[in-house]
Formats: structure tokens, C-alpha cells, sequence
């Protein structure tokens, strides 16, 4: 960013600046956005107030990256940026806001950044043959800060969606956002240690637990300590939470029930720990290896 605020900046101007400081300074992505680009252009148009979703094109004159930005907001936009690599926080931290799949959510530091690839699923259909019309009972399980209860709900208006969690101050942020989106009479929040305190019946179990294993764990940047550990360690190899979830989910669900469950990069983890489950693989813009559907009837047979 320019050292002299006078000088006649636009916003695509400002956005390339701030893109490079944000590389020069060796931060983190992986929090909504995966390069310094996009992470600039985020802090930019939410400092100066534009639509996140602003069409930029540099070589287009009608677009927002040729609006003009006041002295006074250069300075603004190099507050914000000098806190996100002073402090290594999220960007979601600082604008108190996450988008999945375009629908904006409240988030803060009580809770994990949401960037789940479940989010995707819901909005393709990609899980909507496991479904039928016997799907009644939806479960969002490690909600954190309730974005995937909600989506489901969006989703799925006929079904009834809880969304549950240990941490009793990711369910204050995850109330903000069934209250954001007028959702009261659609979700139901439930604190929990796992499935200890949630009934039976369910349909449909949406899980992103903490699975990252020990030795990931050590090596995380900065932007990923700053949020609660408790939502991302899962032990040695990442899978503690699963081995539970799996010993105590098959008897609370229905019969045609389904779990889709995301695991991140522990895939070779996941097959040592659970060898010979079958599993399918969903596609997401990661790739299949992310997030995987099992059914009720594998996670009996596993238990037996």
C-alpha cells in the first residue's frame, strides 16, 4: 500500500497492494480464502463497505475496481490489514463474517472459522439420493458456529434440523445465526459431548469433528491456533472423536439413516483406523477424498 494515502488509488490498485503485503508477510489461507489475491480482496471491499461478491476486473472500466479510494479509507484498509498479519487471526475474525455457499454468517473467536466442504454437497443435491421422504430428522453434529444447521434447514424445509456441540461458546455464536436467518422454529441448538445427550431416530447426520492428528497439529500456521483446539485436535492420528462417534451413532439412527462425515486430509488415517468399511466418497471442489458417506447398516456391521 502506498506510504503517501494522498496519492489517487483505486480499488484494484489497493486490492494488488494489499495482496502483496499479505504474501510479503507470509500469511496463512485456508479460512475462506487459499491465496493472498482473494484474501486482499476481501479485507478491501468489506473495509470499504462494497459487496464481497463485486465484479473486479481490471480491465474493465464500469466494474468497482476502478472506484476511487479516499485518503481516509486508505488508512482504514491499512488498519485492517496491518491487524490480520500483526495478529495472524482469520480475516473471518476481524470482519466478524464467513460466507458459505453465499449466505453470509456471524462468526468470532468463541467458535471455528466454518469453511466446511459438507456445505457444497448440500447445495449440489450430491447427498439427496440417501434421502427420501421417510428423511425427517437432520442432525448437525460438531455444529460450531451453526452454518451447516442452518444450510440444512435452507436446504431442506419439510425436515427438523439440531444442531449440537460440547462447546458451549461456539452454541452462543451458532444462536446468532439460526437468529440471523429467522431459522428459531426450524433448529433446535443442543450442547453435547458427542451423541451422549442426543436422543435416537435421527435421519440424516452431518459431522465435521476435529480430526487433525497429532503430528498435523504441531505444524498448523498460526491462523489455525487462533481458533479453539478443541474443534480440531482429534488425537495421535485425528480419529478419537470418529472411534466414538461410530461405536455410539449406528443405534440412534434410523434404519435408513446416513452419516456424511468430513475428514479432511486424513484420509490413510481413516482406512488404517476403520479397514474394510464401506464408505462412498463425495466429490467436492477438493476432491473425493474430503468427505465420505457411510451408511447405518455399515456402521452396525462394524460394531458386531
Amino acid at each position: 500500500m502506498s506510504d503517501t494515502p494522498n496519492t489517487p488509488i483505486t480499488v484494484g490498485e489497493l486490492i494488488h497492494s494489499v495482496a502483496k503485503q499479505l504474501s510479503d508477510a507470509g500469511v496463512g489461507f485456508g479460512h475462506g480464502t487459499t491465496n493472498a489475491q482473494d484474501e486482499a480482496a476481501w479485507l478491501v471491499l468489506w473495509q470499504l463497505g462494497l459487496p464481497i461478491d463485486s465484479l473486479l476486473d481490471d480491465d474493465e472500466p464500469e466494474t468497482v475496481s476502478h472506484q476511487p479510494v479516499s485518503a481516509e479509507q486508505q488508512l482504514q484498509v491499512a488498519k485492517l490489514v496491518g491487524q490480520r498479519i500483526s495478529t495472524r487471526k482469520p480475516a473471518a475474525y476481524l470482519t466478524r463474517e464467513a460466507w458459505l455457499q453465499g449466505v453470509p454468517f456471524y462468526i468470532d473467536e468463541r467458535s471455528i472459522v466454518p469453511r466446511s466442504f459438507i456445505a457444497e454437497l448440500l447445495a449440489d443435491g450430491s447427498i439427496d439420493e440417501w434421502l427420501g421422504e421417510e428423511t425427517h430428522k437432520v442432525l448437525d453434529l460438531c455444529t460450531g458456529n451453526g452454518s451447516l444447521a442452518c444450510l440444512a434447514a435452507m436446504t431442506y424445509p419439510d425436515v427438523e434440523v439440531t444442531g449440537a456441540d460440547i462447546s458451549a461458546d461456539a452454541l452462543a455464536v451458532a444462536r446468532i445465526n439460526v437468529d440471523k436467518h429467522s431459522l428459531q422454529g426450524r433448529v433446535q441448538l443442543l450442547q453435547s459431548d458427542g451423541m451422549s445427550l442426543l436422543g435416537d431416530g435421527w435421519d440424516l447426520v452431518l459431522c465435521n469433528p476435529p480430526y487433525v492428528n497429532a503430528d498435523s497439529m504441531s505444524r498448523l500456521p498460526d491462523e489455525y491456533r487462533a481458533e479453539p483446539e478443541l474443534a480440531l485436535a482429534g488425537g495421535v492420528d485425528g480419529m478419537d472423536f470418529i472411534r466414538q462417534l461410530f461405536e455410539d451413532l449406528p443405534s440412534r439412527m434410523n434404519p435408513n439413516g446416513v452419516l456424511v462425515l468430513e475428514i479432511g486430509n486424513e484420509k490413510p488415517f481413516f482406512e488404517a483406523a476403520f479397514p474394510g468399511l464401506p464408505v462412498f466418497w463425495l466429490d467436492t471442489s477438493s476432491g473425493d477424498e474430503q468427505v465420505l458417506l457411510v451408511t447405518q447398516q455399515a456402521l452396525s456391521e462394524l460394531n458386531t
